[in-house]
């Protein structure tokens, strides 16, 4: 620390004002970046946060340390790893992928964490409010229910002689009753037949997609989480096989091989929890910042799957399209 810091430090000391434990160790901050995906230093999530945290003005070396922590998508390793993240004494953790967020709420861990979390914080237990979330963690939750009604209008759009939409999502998925609720409101308004599959494994998705062509469904709405993360090439191949095209929220789904997304911009949120950590840091209390929705919503079609499928996207939908795949 620098003469002039320690000067600061004392006055601001000397008048009470309690110092944020990053600037009390010689102003270095210390972060743990968790994630769940395989090990990648140019993945997406993890270069997004750390533009974000450079965006303001935080420099990795200088005022702080950023360290990642894959777990290479096992729970198991990532519970792991816990004793040496919290041994490591990070002033914040940063959970990047909602399914890391129960494990490490279960191990008791204390310091603050910033989430990025795919379902309803509150019905999963993971804050208290979204307003207040009330305990030692808040972030960006990926659970809209606003966005549903019109992913359905757009896909009705598409295919305007449908009938007849699956819904597969996954049980265990905090707020998957509210969602499946405002789908089949959704899905009636248009007067479409709505039925859903929960699946929880891949051997499941095998078997829901088997029961949805015997169904005769049209189309495939698959709910934003694990299910559309870990399965969006498995439905990608389904949909171009039977002419079955699927949708879902995030824009990788698209990538992977299906017809349409619309929702929150999965990559711009993880920029976005810089903003988090920097107020923590700068003394903010986690329990008192509110937990936030997405700022960026996309709507992306891929077309060469609709060439595939035979589904022509009108030009006033590509017109509002923020991303075509072709």
């Amino acid at each position: 620390m620098d003469r002039r810091c320690a000067v600061s430090s004392v006055a601001l000391l000397g008048m009470g004002v309690a110092l944020p434990p990053w600037a009390q160790r010689g102003r270095v901050a210390r972060v743990a970046w968790v994630s769940m995906e395989l090990t990648n230093p140019e993945a997406p999530f993890w270069v997004g946060f750390r533009r974000g945290m450079r965006e303001l003005r935080w420099t990795e070396g200088e005022n702080i340390i950023i360290t990642p922590w894959w777990a290479d998508g096992s729970l198991d390793r990532l519970k792991q790893q816990l004793p040496d993240i919290t041994a490591s004494r990070p002033d914040v953790i940063v959970v990047a992928t909602g399914t890391a967020v129960p494990a490490i709420i279960d191990a008791g861990v204390q310091q603050p964490i910033v989430f990025a979390y795919s379902a309803d914080p509150v019905v999963g237990k993971i804050v208290q409010s979204w307003a207040k979330p009330g305990v030692n963690r808040t972030g960006i939750s990926y659970f809209s229910l606003e966005l549903l009604p019109k992913r359905i209008e757009f896909i009705k759009q598409l295919m305007p002689q449908m009938k007849r939409m699956a819904i597969v999502g996954w049980p265990p998925h905090a707020g998957e009753l509210l969602e499946l609720e405002r789908a089949k409101v959704a899905a009636d308004q248009l007067s479409l037949s709505a039925r859903y599959w929960g699946v929880a494994t891949a051997a499941e998705v095998d078997a829901a997609l088997m029961e949805i062509e015997t169904w005769r469904a049209e189309a495939i709405l698959v709910f934003g989480g694990a299910v559309a993360a870990q399965q969006a090439g498995r439905f990608a191949a389904f949909g171009t096989a039977r002419r079955i095209p699927a949708i879902s929220a995030w824009a990788a789904f698209a990538d992977a091989g299906n017809l349409m997304t619309y929702g929150p911009s999965i990559q711009e949120a993880q920029v976005r929890l810089a903003s988090f950590v920097d107020r923590i840091l700068k003394g903010g209390k986690a329990s008192e910042i509110p937990v936030e929705l997405p700022t960026k919503i996309e709507l992306v079609f891929n077309l060469k799957v609709a060439k595939a499928i035979g589904v022509d996207v009108p030009a006033a939908l590509l017109l509002r399209a923020d991303r075509v795949i072709e």
